[in-house]
């Protein structure tokens, strides 16, 4: 395991890996305002030992990246996507089997769109299709109002996970735990939560952050993708695999079958019991599924 430091553009991105550089090469892209480290080392491991060269980096404005302010220094998921693609670079990598998750769904899409001469497979989980407004649904659903698209928005696991970040914490101690417990609620019941393990896994994400107690925030600022970009999507011929968890509280299915639609390469497998988070619960299921999309797509 090493670390680097890569530039892209006018911003520096820290990473690490796991494995073999030798073996086939896979990028792992995070939901938004989380560091490298939300991915969990020992799920990071789980690819590794799969025989692959896991890459995982904190995004800019997360861990120890260039942060700034996003008033000054605005940037939209283009940038994102060429961030994923310096990663690669800074790591002599030509092609590489990508996942994202969350936000990390929509900046693959926008990878496998604009440079998707990098991609050897695609898989993505716990997000949506370019052509789905999130944070109007996020809006409507607030006013207990349809989505516009038809398909089910946020359900309330998310709307109180989200009220829970906007309450104050005093000192460390009160932010791991709180940080804990919206995850609890965003895995939901379906599969075991362990909260000392997830506190363990805050802590390392504090201190890889220089300690800084407050969460990052930069990515609410973003805008989505257009959504007439969904249309191109249809030219994308690289593997991939979409996955639906089944309690996702933020993408819930068929959102997992409608981004699918979008790909004509793409299969959906769904995760039982899953919600949005990465207990070590799923990680043997979740690496599974991965490894086997990897292998099929060389």
């Amino acid at each position: 395991m090493s670390e680097r430091i890569v530039p892209s553009g006018d911003v520096e991105l820290w990473s690490d890996d796991f494995g073999d550089p030798a073996d086939p090469a896979l990028l792992l892209v995070m939901g938004g305002n989380l560091s490298a480290l939300g991915w969990p080392d020992e799920f990071a491991r789980r690819l590794a030992d799969g025989g692959l060269h896991v890459i995982r980096y904190d995004h800019r404005d997360t861990g120890r990246s260039t942060t700034r302010d996003f008033a000054e220094h605005p940037y939209g998921f283009g940038e994102l996507a060429a961030d994923a693609v310096a990663v690669l670079d800074g790591w002599g990598v030509d092609r590489a089997h990508v996942v994202g998750l969350s936000m990390g769904a929509t900046i693959t899409q926008v990878v496998a769109l604009d440079h998707h001469d990098r991609l050897s497979s695609l898989t993505m989980l716990l997000g949506g299709g370019l052509d789905i407004d999130f944070d109007a649904n996020i809006e409507r659903v607030m006013r207990g109002e349809p989505t516009l698209d038809g398909l089910p928005g946020p359900q309330q696991p998310f709307l109180d996970a989200l009220a829970l970040m906007n309450q104050p914490a005093e000192g460390r101690a009160a932010e791991v735990a709180k940080r804990v417990s919206k995850w609890r609620i965003l895995s939901g019941t379906g599969v075991p939560f362990d909260d000392a393990e997830y506190a363990r896994w805050e802590e390392r994400a504090i201190d890889h952050a220089g300690g800084a107690l407050a969460e990052p925030y930069a990515h609410y600022s973003l805008t989505l993708p257009p959504p007439a970009r969904a249309a191109e999507l249809r030219d994308v011929t690289v593997p991939t695999l979409v996955i639906q968890a089944e309690h996702d509280p933020i993408a819930p299915a068929p959102h997992g079958k409608h981004l699918a639609g979008l790909i004509p390469s793409a299969t959906v497998v769904e995760i039982p019991g899953m919600g949005h988070a990465l207990p070590s619960s799923v990680h043997g299921p979740l690496a599974e599924v991965i490894l086997a999309h990897t292998r099929s797509a060389v």
